[in-house]
């Protein structure tokens, strides 16, 4: 069935269900329920929502959990170093800054009702939004150029913080479900190799096997598991793959005597010669950097509002500014102390998801861990030595969530033809970055990173086609109703279906539209009204106006329940005394005014 079929369907089943209430309440005396709930709702999914105190105990383990997965993000300070010829010395000196910084900018995050911080548990690590521009900064001018424009990238992504109220043109639920969605797929180029072992064009038997436990030990809790047990489901699989790495021999105790051979306590230090330079000339790969991980951020912390309310309409975007402040102070930081461009850690968000625990004050001991383990090599080393398939099947894990996570919050909305060739464009042209290698190798220097990553392509290229298809996209839409005597369901349904794709609107809102002109229209019939009746539209992304225009008698939209005296008295329009009563229902607010013959009403729905 296509998705208009579905949403006439649902339509359809939402009218007849609105009637079945009506029933229930007039036998029953029951107040009718309202589908539009303003505050938060708990979903029934989540074990320590985001309000809630866990244990002691829990909090702590669960803040470890996810140092393991940020753990991941310092895989990309690896790259970015080898990349500009550095050493391993270097890597782990701007690994050290920026977990400092990274885990400063988790406890702020989690900060609610704060200009900093978002209120969510949204962690930060070295993401993927940066390493394009900082590889082309560290070929051209060393880690100092990196340091310099890395802090030139926070401080405007501190500005669009403050402006992203005003920007939230940019960042309907297509774009930010779609970059959600890519940093999950970017994640398959990453996990796939390592949970198979592949390299040079062979696959790993033993890796792969190790892999397979390690993500059965993950799925497992997740789905089966119960109460506490679903909390640890990335500490089970670590366990377990760790003990089969040792069994199968790809974890050797020679390895971990050179990792913990690492002092217990020293003090990070900047990389020598890491001082600061800039470059006007390549300022504008670190700017797209910054948006790519303003926008990556936006849809993190969309996916965290959605996972923490049943209700979820749309982005909170002062939350969401707060949280964007939080990551540029986070680059700034790092910057300054000699580390990389920072922002929030996706596979993070997808751990929140799996286990079910969204409560802020984990924040805490995470960011504390995180900090603490800059200041403590040997400890650090835990991570340094985690088997690469076990990473792989880590990565695996969390990228279900994050895809899966990210389409959810694309088809919130209804999708019309602009919409979707602006997903799937950008969305094509993005894979190809990961499908055909050096397809794009031979693009300016300035826009290389641009190039460099299917996220920086994609989130460039959704957000572009996305201003360019707003272009003749009305703000209102007028049409005639002639009364056809079964109140015009079809002409109603198809205005509706097509103004909600074009204004991108969720299903429900079309939904309750629909209805409450449907049965608007079986109400005027018992009036014999016979010249067109005239509906207006009007849609500005948190409410939809609709105005009715038509010619006769003043019509009553009472908000109490029909008494059965009522059908008693005028047997002949029991249709439209129901319909009467329904409009009221399904619009938040209704109004009516009349004058020499001519009567307006006006229905306001919440969107």
């Amino acid at each position: 069935m296509s998705r208009v079929g579905q949403v006439e369907a649902e339509t359809t089943r939402g009218r007849s269900s609105t009637r079945s209430r009506l029933l229930h309440i007039l036998l029953g005396a029951n107040k009718p329920e309202t589908d539009r709930i303003e505050t938060p709702k708990r979903p029934p999914q989540l074990i320590y929502s985001i309000e809630e105190l866990p244990p002691i105990a829990d909090a702590l383990v669960l803040g470890l959990q996810h140092v393991f997965v940020m753990s991941v993000g310092w895989i990309f300070v690896v790259v970015l170093v080898a990349g500009i010829g550095g050493t391993p010395a270097q890597a782990q000196s701007i690994i050290r800054i920026s977990m400092i910084a990274s885990g400063i900018a988790t406890i702020l995050q989690a900060r609610a009702n704060s200009k900093i911080g978002s209120g969510y548990l949204c962690p930060f690590s070295c993401g993927p939004a940066y390493l394009g521009a900082s590889i082309l900064a560290g070929k051209t001018g060393g880690l100092p150029l990196i340091f310099g424009l890395t802090i030139a990238a926070g401080l405007f992504e501190g500005v669009l913080s403050r402006l992203l109220r005003y920007l939230r043109v940019l960042f309907p639920p297509e774009v930010t479900g779609l970059v959600v969605s890519m940093v999950g797929i970017e994640l398959v180029g990453l996990g796939c190799p390592r949970f198979l072992g592949y390299a040079g064009g062979q696959i790993d038997k033993r890796a792969t096997i190790i892999a397979c436990l390690t993500l059965a030990a993950m799925i497992g809790p997740t789905v089966w598991g119960k109460g506490r047990l679903r909390l640890y489901p990335i500490l089970l699989g670590l366990a377990t793959g760790y003990t089969a790495s040792a069994a199968l021999g790809a974890l050797t105790s020679n390895e971990a005597r050179i990792a913990f051979a690492a002092p217990l306590l020293s003090l990070p230090a900047r990389v020598d010669g890491g001082g600061f330079a800039f470059r006007f000339s390549l300022l504008l790969p670190f700017l797209i950097a910054g948006l790519c991980s303003t926008l990556k951020s936006t849809g993190d912390l969309t996916l965290c509002q959605k996972t923490n309310d049943a209700n979820w309409k749309r982005t909170d975007m002062k939350s969401v500014s707060g949280g964007i402040l939080t990551g540029a102070i986070c680059t700034t930081l790092a910057g300054l102390g000699g580390g990389v461009g920072q922002s929030t850690f996706s596979s993070n968000v997808g751990l929140t998801m799996a286990t079910g625990a969204t409560s802020r004050v984990i924040a805490l001991p995470t960011g504390l861990f995180v900090i603490a383990l800059a200041f403590c090599p040997r400890l650090a080393a835990t991570f340094s030595i985690m088997p690469v398939p076990v990473m792989g099947a880590v990565l695996v894990y969390v990228a279900c969530f994050m895809i899966v996570g990210g389409l959810q919050v694309i088809t919130s909305r209804l999708l019309d033809i602009r919409r979707t060739f602006a997903v799937g464009i950008a969305l094509i042209f993005g894979l190809s970055v990961e499908m055909v290698p050096g397809l794009f190798s031979h693009v300016p220097s300035a826009l290389a990173p641009v190039f460099s990553s299917a996220l920086s392509l994609t989130t460039v290229l959704v957000v572009g086609l996305n201003l360019l298809f707003r272009i003749g996209v009305a703000k209102y839409r007028k049409a005639e109703l002639i009364p056809d005597g079964r109140g015009n369901l079809y002409e109603i349904t198809q205005l509706l279906l097509q103004q909600g794709a074009a204004w991108g609107m969720r299903t429900e809102v079309v939904m309750h539209a629909t209805d409450a002109v449907h049965e608007f229209m079986i109400a005027l019939e018992p009036r014999h009204v016979s010249t067109p009746v005239r509906l207006e539209l009007c849609f500005d992304e948190f409410n939809l106006e609709a105005d009715i225009h038509y010619e006769g008698e003043p019509i009553e939209l009472p908000n109490a329940p029909p008494s059965m005296e009522a059908f008693g008295s005028s047997p002949g329009s029991a249709a439209g005394i129901i319909a009467s009563y329904l409009v009221c229902q399904l619009a938040d607010r209704v109004s009516i005014r009349c004058a020499d013959g001519h009567c307006h009403v006006h229905l306001h729905f919440e969107h």
